[in-house]
């Protein structure tokens, strides 16, 4: 199959989860064993495209950022919320940081946990669908600077590939008493810092490769541009799927994957 096809599929898929509690990163990895990608270059291209996903929420957001960032200096309000994501943040890029190498290594070339992962995750969404306490907070840019680190330090689970940021971070937010379409969103804000940092923590690593090897600059522009088209479209979904029908879903939806990927494995 023409590299170019490959590109659009991969920006597909990113598109289709990064914003949606399944795990793009696991799906990703999982679709480029399935293509028969090499690793390598298409390891780092999974990192990079996922910009193209976050500018997706800049675009659908941006009157309501723009608007924060404007008011920050006379504002008490929009500097608490600057501070919230920069406090939920820290932890994982941190972390993340730490360990880049590692989970690049050892992580992103295990497909089993992976699928272990998504399994996992999707019964954890199920069980906090149920059970997640009275939410409180229903504004995702109002969160206690306490809430708002608890949110972060939850995130540093999705370091695990298969594991979904946005899944972590949900969860983590309605067990902090978070509404659930508020927990979306404040995802969504979260993952600009935390996407922007892995870009260019990965960019940087991998910039020989990248300034040497020119054709493969145009496959990382056409997941780029794929993914952000699709993530437009689904962010809305997600968010309608959310306050209607919670986060079943997507719960049934990673143990049917992580399922299939089981076996798929076994048999391969």
């Amino acid at each position: 199959m023409a590299d170019w096809i490959n590109a659009i599929i991969m920006g597909v898929v990113e598109g289709l989860t990064e914003f949606i509690p399944v795990s793009s990163t696991g799906m990703l990895l999982l679709t480029k064993r399935l293509l028969g990608l090499p690793n390598g270059f298409w390891d780092t291209f999974t990192v990079l495209i996922q910009l193209g996903a976050i500018l997706a929420v800049v675009v659908l957001y941006f009157q309501r950022l723009w608007g924060a960032v404007v008011r920050l200096p006379s504002d008490p309000q929009a500097r608490r919320f600057a501070l919230s994501v920069i406090v939920a943040f820290l932890p994982a890029a941190v972390l993340g940081a730490l360990f880049h190498d590692y989970i690049k290594a050892i992580l992103f070339d295990s497909p089993t946990a992976q699928c272990v992962a998504l399994i996992v995750g999707g019964v954890i969404l199920l069980f906090i669908d149920r059970v997640a306490p009275t939410p409180t907070y229903p504004d995702s840019m109002k969160l206690p600077l306490r809430t708002a680190l608890a949110i972060g330090l939850f995130q540093c689970l999705a370091l695990i590939p298969g594991t979904s940021r946005s899944g972590a971070t949900i969860v983590g937010s309605m067990l902090m008493r978070v509404e659930k379409k508020a927990a979306a969103e404040f995802s969504f804000f979260l993952a600009i810092p935390i996407m922007v940092g892995a870009f260019a923590l990965d960019a940087f690593k991998n910039r020989h490769e990248l300034m040497t090897v020119k054709g493969e600059i145009p496959l990382i522009a056409i997941g780029f541009v794929v993914s952000f088209v699709v993530a437009l479209a689904v962010i809305r979904a997600m968010l309608a799927i959310i306050t209607k029908r919670g986060l079943a879903p997507f719960g049934w939806f990673r143990i049917v994957v992580g399922a299939l990927g089981l076996v798929a494995l076994r048999f391969a």
